[in-house]
């Protein structure tokens, strides 16, 4: 038997793991929490990160990450980027050679400034395919209509995850450029916290919809130095993800910022949230790149000041629209 192994039983990784299971593939999805394995196993429902949905009965979940993935076949991973190397160390040398590994988390690692799928590269020394886009996992358990990308650097797997991840509501598109959509899915959570931000100081559309293309600027700049094709973030996984998560409530990263933007400290914020949001530890690592390649970032720069440095949000705005003038495209 084969199946498709699904580690983190997030919001999104739950949603994703329940697609694939009405698709009718075997799928199963590891959870660190027992009360999630529970749940999920016995009631058809995850409480913590999904809640009052019912997930289909093909889907079997586990606490124990050999048992997730001794027969698979694909694996998705959905596990916070800090986190990646601890879940995948202790299986890499026994994952068979065959398998096809989908990346679907968002962020760039501390210290090493790698994105998800570089991680995985390196500890499973194989391709990595990435699934991005813009998508709230709850529309998407709803069934409401999505588009997505899977980008990576096989063509015959591209298209064969495709074919595996596509549905009536969730169509997949596919690219050759992992990098691209894996920058605009990192960056676009540090925009997203300077937008809420944005609102929380009621600056007023102009001002969102200028830090939205800036921020764009931002994004683009640095995937070219990083290698990416500038019009991956023209696409879904560029411009259509910071959209959304840029202008709405729905989005944790854009919920950080808008506390943020009331006068909440970051520690006050981090311990009422369950769920992470990438873009705070993401603008630690964003600064690091833009040093590291000498380039601007001045909106991911005022959004790690204000986060890491206790700057106050009306002056990170007031410094941004003080800047030295130049140029838009540069």
């Amino acid at each position: 038997m084969s199946y498709i192994s699904v580690i983190g039983a997030g919001s999104w990784g739950t949603t994703l793991a329940s697609l694939l299971a009405k698709k009718g593939f075997d799928v199963v999805l590891w959870a660190r929490e027992s009360e999630v394995v529970d749940a999920i196993n016995s009631r058809r429902e995850n409480p913590i990160y999904l809640p009052n949905y019912e997930l289909p009965e093909g889907l079997f979940c586990t606490s124990n990450i050999i048992e997730a993935t001794k027969k698979a076949r694909f694996i998705v991973s959905v596990v916070p980027t800090q986190f990646i190397r601890a879940v995948f160390m202790p299986i890499c040398k026994d994952l068979n050679r065959d398998i096809i590994i989908v990346s679907a988390s968002k962020g760039i690692e501390k210290g090493t400034l790698k994105t998800p799928s570089m991680i995985l590269s390196e500890i499973l020394d194989r391709n990595v395919n990435v699934l991005s886009g813009p998508t709230f996992a709850i529309e998407v358990a709803q069934e409401k209509p999505t588009a997505v990308t899977i980008s990576g650097p096989d063509v015959r797997e591209r298209l064969l995850l495709q074919e595996i991840f596509s549905t009536y509501y969730f169509r997949v598109y596919e690219h050759d450029d992992p990098i691209g959509a894996e920058i605009g899915g990192a960056i676009k959570n540090v925009i997203a916290i300077a937008s809420g931000i944005c609102d929380a100081l009621a600056l007023g559309n102009n001002a969102r919809a200028a830090l939205i293309t800036r921020g764009l600027h931002e994004m683009m700049r640095l995937g070219k130095k990083m290698g990416a094709k500038e019009i991956t973030f023209s696409g879904l996984s560029g411009l259509g993800d910071l959209f959304l998560t840029c202008t709405s409530n729905l989005s944790r990263n854009y919920t950080v910022g808008y506390r943020l933007g009331k006068g909440e400290t970051i520690n006050q914020i981090s311990a009422s949230m369950r769920s992470v949001a990438e873009g705070v530890e993401t603008s630690l690592s964003t600064v690091e790149l833009s040093k590291k390649f000498n380039i601007e970032m001045p909106v991911s720069m005022e959004v790690y000041k204000v986060i890491y440095e206790g700057k106050s949000p009306k002056e990170a705005a007031n410094d941004l629209m003080n800047r030295a003038l130049k140029p838009e495209f540069y």
